[in-house]
């Protein structure tokens, strides 16, 4: 499958997820705030949650497991060596790489995941406070964050904490050595011809979204860097030829909820899409600003909002609102729960959690039939037959770990979308 995302909504085709296992299990009200969590989940319900999304997805495109691909390309000895060898040197695990290789690949895969425990083979092992040697990836099946397609390449992402940097290597690896998947890679670390990098540079996919093969809004706040939007600015650049236009929203810090653009704005359709009402429209203080490179040069101002400056670039996109309309402590208890997460698998069809009552009620009002994951996946419901759609997934453990459906996929190929 040859990568291809020119927008948010385009048919799937491909999509890559992982569904938690021990990782997550692996985590203590100690250290759930080092792994990037408000709290602990429970396994076995998340998994039969999750369970619900992953059932969906297959009905629509090809889905593909990250430690299935991951175990497939450890097989690959120049893989295997190279991989090993980039998360050792990062994690300070020095030499570990012989006795690691020789592990099969499902139980290195196992490991480079789940993480290894900590012998309590000498003093300083025996007197340490932690429990892994390498610690588990809890954060794993919010595949989102580690690449995003941009048109046909995929762009690796920078994770702004360490806890998350060796998802990007996994990931990496895999679109450059999985032989079901073809792509080019370009990757924030690895500096490009004439631009040296920066240091500073960090860059999640919860943060950018594709509108259309010229267009991108991308979120700049806890997560995503000014500096990591000038790499992208950079690759922009280099294109030499064309036109085109990034929006950069500034989000707040606080509180963790904000932690990506896409839990405030998300894309539905052609026409819609699904925003936070206090962030994209009230919070004037925090900027939304234009960028536009005409055949390599930079122009940039500032907009009112995402919605404005879309709409001069002749997308028009009728706003629905997280939470509805009438009170804003609803709009704030449900963005919470990523009551703005939605991820689109066609125009105007979307998946997103069920528990988010009223955000489903102004979509229902904004012509989008409700229909439950279970329907769906039990063929009781014929997806074709509807023009627009959002099909619901439980969410009361998933939605504790901070992300919603656009979270939890990365979408490798989407059909082309014309305008």
């Amino acid at each position: 499958m040859k990568s291809f995302i020119n927008s948010e909504f385009g048919k799937l085709e491909g999509v890559i997820v992982h569904t938690p296992g021990s990782e997550v299990e692996n985590m203590t009200p100690e250290n759930a705030e080092r792994a990037l969590y408000s709290d602990i989940l429970n396994l076995s319900i998340a998994s039969n949650e999750y369970n619900q999304l992953t059932g969906v997805l297959k009905k629509i495109a090809q889905v593909f497991e990250i430690k299935q691909m991951l175990e497939d390309i450890l097989k690959n000895p120049i893989a295997r060596t190279r991989l090993l060898q980039e998360i050792c040197s990062h994690e300070g695990l020095t030499g570990m790489v012989d006795s690691l290789a020789e592990r099969n690949s499902k139980e290195l895969a196992g490991m480079l995941i789940e993480g290894i425990a900590l012998e309590r083979n000498n003093l300083t092992n025996y007197l340490s406070q932690e429990r892994f040697l390498m610690r588990p990836l809890h954060n794993l099946f919010f595949t989102r964050d580690a690449a995003m397609g941009m048109n046909g390449s995929m762009l690796i992402g920078r994770m702004a904490n360490r806890v998350r940097e060796r998802e990007s290597m996994i990931v990496e690896a895999i679109f450059n050595f999985h032989p079901s998947l073809e792509t080019t890679t370009i990757n924030p670390i690895r500096p490009m011809q004439g631009y040296p990098g920066d240091a500073k540079a960090t860059l999640e996919g919860g943060d950018f979204l594709v509108i259309r093969d010229d267009v991108f809004v991308i979120g700049a706040g806890m997560r995503t860097s000014t500096q990591g939007i000038d790499f992208i600015l950079e690759t922009l650049k280099g294109y030499k030829e064309g036109n085109y236009h990034v929006i950069v929203q500034e989000l707040p810090s606080k509180p963790e909820s904000f932690i990506h653009l896409d839990m405030v704005f998300t894309c539905l359709d052609k026409d819609s899409c699904m925003v936070y009402d206090p962030v994209v429209y009230s919070m004037s203080r925090y900027k939304t600003i234009h960028i536009h490179i005409d055949n390599g040069k930079v122009k940039i101002s500032e907009e009112p909002n995402i919605l404005q400056a879309l709409k001069k670039l002749g997308i028009d996109l009728k706003p629905v609102f997280c939470g509805g309309q009438k009170d804003q402590w609803t709009q704030e208890r449900e963005q919470w729960h990523s009551g703005a997460n939605f991820f689109a698998f066609e125009p105007g069809k979307i998946i997103g959690y069920e528990r988010n009552i009223h955000t489903l009620e102004e979509l229902n009002r904004n012509g989008f039939e409700i229909i439950k994951a279970v329907d769906v996946i039990n063929d009781t419901v014929n997806l074709d037959a509807y023009s627009k759609c959002v099909v619901t997934i439980a969410g009361s453990e998933l939605a504790r770990g901070g992300g919603g459906a656009r979270c939890m996929t990365l979408p490798v190929r989407r059909t082309e979308v014309t305008w």
